[in-house]
């Protein structure tokens, strides 16, 4: 009964080959002379074939060896090669991350942090993708990404959220607004009803206030909606209204004419958080992306409003 050929034997037939001799190749392997032999006779008697004419002097291959060699080197140079991958994979140093972020995320902190990550790790590709809040949990629980950093939109028991960042609501409005000229802390009372502007329930922001900020009669009437950031801000540019949302949304340096003013009685603020699946642990290199970001959010200054409420990161 034929046996299978296994690794072993071809690294063992490929030292005799290279080496010509089966003492300098039982060095190379570090292994007796003697388990040498053994393992090239059981290869001979797998394939049916002599590999090897042995003389006093050296050892040569036979014809049939001679044509098999470069195969032989084809499969094993093949599984290091494979292995090797697979051990830079798991050290995080090559492969594919696939991530989901908040539009404020990855303007304020991504785009510094994935460029250094790559000075470290140059072989990692990364998919960004910029889904709303309810989508994101979505991606994370159907494994479409690796994680996501967004806000808690439903809380899926099916998912784990460490907290990231902490930001404060406010009013976002022109500064000629005469909600940006009452000289004190801004209440919620103080906020008409005729210029809000708000996000529709489906985005992040929209479904939080909705179901945070019940104590706001304005929320449970008609008013302007808008289901991006990009829409609210050219709007709020022409000076008529004003808008409520957290710091971390808020775009005030690509529209000087804007503030942002925190608002008091009550003090309204979300978490941004790091969403994975609890069941499946983070590759090493989605753990070294995410300890870049740390460090960067650390190094720069956050705007105001915003706090770091992240552990210390791990490698």
């Amino acid at each position: 009964m034929r046996h299978n050929v296994t690794l072993k034997q071809l690294r063992c037939f490929l030292a005799v080959a290279d080496t010509g001799s089966f003492t300098a190749a039982a060095l190379r392997l570090c292994m007796t002379q003697s388990a040498l032999t053994a393992t090239i006779q059981q290869l001979e008697e797998a394939v049916d074939l002599r590999m090897f004419d042995r003389t006093t002097r050296r050892v040569a291959l036979t014809e049939h060896a001679e044509r098999f060699r470069p195969e032989a080197e084809k499969v094993v140079n093949g599984f290091d090669s494979s292995v090797y991958d697979l051990m830079a994979l798991a050290q995080g140093n090559r492969g594919h991350l696939r991530i989901g972020a908040a539009t404020s995320i990855i303007n304020l902190f991504l785009v510094s942090a994935i460029p250094r990550f790559r000075e470290t790790y140059p072989e990692i590709t990364i998919s960004l993708r910029n889904p709303a809040a309810r989508q994101a949990e979505r991606l994370v629980l159907e494994g479409e990404v690796d994680f996501a950093i967004d806000s808690k939109y439903q809380g899926h028991d099916g998912l784990h959220y460490t907290p990231l960042l902490s930001d404060c609501y406010g009013v976002a409005c022109h500064r000629d607004l005469p909600l940006a000229r009452l000289g004190r802390p801004l209440r919620w009372a103080d906020l008409p009803p005729a210029q809000y502007i708000g996000f529709n329930a489906d985005t992040g922001i929209g479904h939080f206030l909705r179901s945070h900020a019940t104590h706001w009669p304005v929320l449970g009437g008609t008013h302007d909606e808008v289901e991006s950031t990009g829409a609210l801000f050219a709007m709020l540019g022409t000076g008529k209204q004003y808008s409520v949302l957290p710091a971390l949304a808020y775009q005030g340096h690509a529209y000087p004419g804007l503030v942002f003013l925190e608002l008091h009685e009550p003090r309204l603020s979300r978490e941004v958080c790091v969403i994975t699946r609890p069941l499946r642990s983070l590759a090493p290199s989605a753990q070294r992306l995410l300890g870049v970001l740390l460090d960067d959010i650390r190094r720069q200054p956050l705007p105001p409003g915003v706090a770091l409420v992240a552990p210390a990161a791990q490698d």
